[in-house]
């Protein structure tokens, strides 16, 4: 709304209305509003959920410090999905089919989980609504992602193209295309020509059906890297600040290759394709950051608030959505391993639970739980180590560390080839 009131503005030449059509201010503001935001309403939501008794459900799991978050205010997902919404109706630009998507799928899974959460506190357990139902909603935005980038016509890439020495084979320099492309491409780590196109798995039916398969198939991956990346996220949400600090650091990381992807001389350094319009994500992207930050404020060690489903479910997916649409989804598992690496967890102990009659890969599952609890404590594991349970808050430091250093590898990615 101000940008484009600014917008407006600007015939009159008054002084200042030209900043909001710079990415850099509008993504600075966006990100302190959304901060402050969080951290003012943070207070007033958590005091109107503590008024409505709607508290965490926990479930005896014999952890340390466990019982102690019987009651604490959940739902808190709804402190992070205001403070991004806000700033992005009032600093984004409304017309660009990018911020429109985010924004809409922001509402879409902020429903889902909220939903989830909601039924949670009905019926006074931990089961919200039915998994097959959480899939179908997850499963809806990565179609309608894939269906929106098929067919809006401004939602398209301008391919780079190599200029080579033919004495030294070296790139001497990177052009881009005079025309754009709408095509189902996406970036691939560790390979020296990285654009993958997903026809070339169909490559075999030739022509224009080869082209519409392969946007088939992009849809399949679209709609795995959602599900999968929700999901984790939603597994990882266990211990006090672990999601928000995980989520924000993967936040910076999509938000700068975002940002490089959007500017033609910083694309064509890293040899990647340029994405028109995307700029605009990089303002979403303060704000996701800057909503987290803020909510960290509350639900850091020891937590004040749960973000519940409403929160977890959304992030996961809003990450995974950010990444599809500058091309670089197939780099999550890199920078999202550890909410990957919980969906694994959870998937390889049921499936070892249930052959071998009732043993255990982890002392429990998802695996950040494992390190709380003691090893040899009478848990039929195939892991015992480690012997003494880690504190929470450790836990979550540790793991925010881990997710640093991949999301420097995820950088490191696009130059190592």
């Amino acid at each position: 709304m101000l940008y484009h009131l600014t917008e407006y503005l600007q015939q009159f030449d008054l002084p200042g209305t030209r900043l909001m059509s710079y990415i850099t201010f509008r993504s600075g503001v966006a990100f302190v509003l959304a901060m402050l935001i969080a951290m003012i309403i943070g207070r007033k939501i958590i005091d109107r959920l503590q008024l409505m008794q709607v508290g965490e459900i926990v479930r005896n799991l014999d952890l340390e410090g466990q019982t102690k978050k019987t009651g604490t205010p959940t739902m808190g997902g709804v402190i992070i999905i205001l403070s991004i919404l806000a700033p992005c109706i009032l600093l984004g630009n409304l017309t660009n089919p990018y911020m429109l998507l985010m924004i809409f799928a922001t509402v879409w899974l902020g429903t889902l989980g909220f939903l989830d959460d909601y039924m949670k506190l009905k019926k006074h357990n931990k089961d919200g609504i039915k998994g097959k139902y959480k899939i179908v909603g997850q499963l809806g935005i990565a179609i309608i992602l894939a269906g929106v980038m098929y067919y809006n016509s401004d939602m398209v890439i301008v391919h780079n193209q190599e200029i080579i020495d033919p004495d030294t084979t070296r790139v001497e320099e990177v052009v881009y295309d005079n025309e754009v492309a709408k095509s189902p491409e996406t970036t691939l780590p560790f390979i020296k020509n990285n654009n993958f196109n997903y026809s070339w798995v169909t490559s075999w039916m030739g022509g224009d059906a080869a082209e519409v398969a392969g946007w088939i198939v992009f849809l399949l991956v679209v709609m795995f890297i959602v599900t999968a990346t929700s999901n984790g996220a939603n597994l990882n949400d266990g211990l006090d600040g672990m999601t928000s600090g995980l989520s924000a650091v993967a936040g910076v990381s999509l938000a700068i290759m975002a940002y490089l992807g959007s500017n033609t001389i910083y694309a064509s350094y890293l040899n990647i394709m340029y994405i028109p319009h995307s700029e605009e994500l990089v303002v979403y992207m303060a704000a996701f950051i800057g909503a987290l930050v803020g909510f960290l404020w509350y639900n850091a060690y020891p937590a004040q608030v749960f973000m519940g489903d409403t929160g977890s479910l959304t992030l996961g997916g809003i990450i995974a959505i950010y990444a599809v649409l500058i091309h670089k989804e197939l780099l999550l598992p890199i920078l999202c391993a550890l909410f990957y690496i919980e969906d694994l967890s959870v998937m390889l102990q049921v499936a070892y639970y249930k052959r071998t009659g009732g043993r255990r890969i982890f002392k429990m599952a998802p695996l950040h739980h494992h390190f709380q609890k003691p090893g040899n404590a009478g848990i039929n594991a195939l892991i015992q180590r480690p012997i003494n349970p880690v504190p929470e808050a450790k836990i979550t430091t540790r793991f925010w560390i881990i997710g640093i250093i991949l999301a420097v590898i995820t950088f490191v990615t696009l130059k190592i080839r």
